[in-house]
């Protein structure tokens, strides 16, 4: 059985080494040219120095080459990091830095938008660009530029075996946090492997299977759909994901036969027309990321009535930790389910102490997928990662769970229903937002006195953002302006939906702006949209 990451797919090219693996656009890779390219790239990461643990970033759309570079990153005893390609500049930035990243695995579209920031990214020396060619001066950077074939001939003869055991880092998954910018959540190579097999046991994914990986890889529930393929010997077909009718054409195509997307994603797709023949091989559908609406639920099951529908919850902290089987939506729709297997799910009070049954409480996981915490952030990683309550005084050495930050209830058959969040995180579009990281770019745009981000009630998107904020001269305000300056600094996802002017904006008895005021003041904003 594997052990570490890229252990994961080796039984698949022993047994299905000339099915498909990958499949991207017009081109297919088996498990035998898989394996061979990342043993290829992974001897080249050597020849570029890579050392152990070493972070590498990979700022890609989702392609072959994003691909081999987690697994050959691995391979070579690095750890990689993968970068929402939505992202822009700073956002990107900000991660490198944060985690040291000495090496960026990019192409020339990305790199070209990076180059201003560069400069403030002192550990990254090399950047890799998976095109074959690079003109001389195209990138006037300080790094050294490799095109993919100078960097793949830059191989080494000796074998790789780095001294890489399951409890090392493997992956940095950036996730954003109520306060300041994202924080990088460090995985395991036991971590990823455990989640992987949890979740491909209880969907059944079997080599027979393709799955659609419609979500980045920069998700933990985007990076699953393709480690539960190689896995199992499945096949991954990749999309970047642009429009819904995209994932209705490719469904039908590719004969797709497993399909994970978050709440935004199914209510687009569930206004649109599917082929009947989607129905014959479309087996199951997950959903995870926040609530899906039951209407939405209701209108998607109708287009596909024979696929099983697996409701999810999980937290990049610790990937996944309840679902509930398809046969239990029509009895209980609102519930996330039961803990997965290996995990317990404990709902407690703030002192620790178990709720009874209805009582709401945090929901705390403890299990083999509890992450490494926070990269070089002890003090958040404290708040977030604690004893597990309950445990045995005898026991010497504290056992670490997770405290979700998530308020739920648990019924007297085990079954777990989500409340709300207990900090100010926005949940839109399957991603966590930090309002302030929102608000500092609406400060930047000086074009505002006070500002707040809130996430409120959305029937397609969960919550929507929206931005309450106060201006020294209303008729000198222009929303428009705002949400253009928006635009050029921040993913599409973060962008506010409305921009709501009030003359001062309602305080806490600290003097803090009263966000929590704001969002029930706001609540029934979209409730004629919905």
């Amino acid at each position: 059985m594997p052990i570490l990451l890229h252990h994961l797919f080796s039984e698949s090219v022993n047994q299905h080494g000339n099915s498909p693996a990958i499949v991207h656009k017009n081109n297919t890779w088996t498990y035998q040219q898989l394996e061979q390219l990342v043993q290829h790239q992974a001897q080249a990461l050597r020849g570029i120095h890579l050392k152990p643990q070493q972070r590498v970033a990979v700022y890609l759309p989702k392609q072959i080459e994003a691909v081999t570079s987690f697994l050959s990153i691995a391979q070579a005893g690095g750890v990689f990091v993968p970068v929402n390609p939505a992202l822009k500049a700073a956002q990107a930035s900000h991660i490198l830095i944060d985690c040291n990243v000495q090496i960026l695995i990019t192409s020339k579209s990305r790199l070209r938008i990076l180059s201003s920031v560069l400069e403030n990214c002192p550990d990254l020396h090399t950047i890799i660009l998976v095109e074959n060619e690079i003109f001389p001066g195209e990138f006037n950077i300080a790094q050294t530029v490799l095109c993919w074939q100078d960097f793949l001939s830059a191989t080494i003869r000796k074998p790789i075996k780095p001294a890489t055991i399951d409890t090392d880092m493997a992956a940095i998954l950036y996730t954003s946090g109520s306060t300041g910018k994202p924080k990088g959540v460090i995985l395991s190579h036991r971590n990823i492997v455990a989640g992987t097999k949890i979740v491909s046991d209880y969907l059944a994914i079997c080599s027979s299977d393709r799955l659609l990986a419609v979500l980045p890889f920069s998700f933990d529930y985007g990076l699953n759909q393709l480690t539960t393929s190689l896995f199992k010997g499945g096949c991954c077909v990749l999309l970047d994901y642009l429009l819904p009718r995209d994932v209705i054409n490719l469904l039908a195509m590719e004969t797709i036969t497993g399909l994970a997307a978050v709440p935004a994603i199914w209510a687009q797709l569930a206004k649109l027309e599917w082929p009947e023949t989607i129905n014959a091989h479309l087996r199951y559908m997950t959903n995870s990321g926040g609530k899906m609406p039951k209407s939405v639920l209701t209108a998607i099951q109708k287009k596909v009535p024979d696929s099983r529908f697996f409701l999810m919850y999980g937290l990049t902290e610790a990937f996944r930790s309840t679902y509930l089987p398809p046969e239990q939506i029509d009895i209980r729709p609102d519930s996330i389910g039961k803990a997965i297997p290996n995990a317990q799910i404990l709902v407690v009070r703030e002192d620790g102490t178990p709720c009874a049954a209805h009582e709401p409480g945090e929901l705390v996981h403890r299990g083999s997928l509890v992450s490494m915490g926070y990269w070089n952030d002890p003090a958040k990683t404290a708040e977030r990662f604690k004893p597990m309550p309950g445990q045995l005084r005898e026991l010497p050495l504290t056992e670490i769970a997770v405290w979700s930050g998530d308020t739920v209830t648990m019924d007297e058959e085990g079954y777990l229903y989500f409340i709300g969040r207990k900090d100010d995180m926005i949940k839109t579009s399957g991603y966590r937002v930090s309002p302030t990281e929102i608000e500092e770019v609406i400060y930047a745009s000086g074009l505002v006195k006070e500002a707040a981000a809130v996430g409120i009630e959305h029937e397609e998107l969960g919550q929507a953002v929206v931005v309450v904020i106060s201006v020294e001269n209303d008729d000198q305000f222009h929303e428009q302006v705002l949400i253009n300056w928006c635009k050029t600094q921040l993913p599409n996802f973060m962008i506010p939906a409305k921009i709501m002017v009030l003359n001062t904006l309602p305080k806490n008895p600290n003097g803090k702006i009263d966000r929590k005021a704001l969002a029930q003041q706001f609540a029934s904003l979209f409730k004629r949209e919905s």
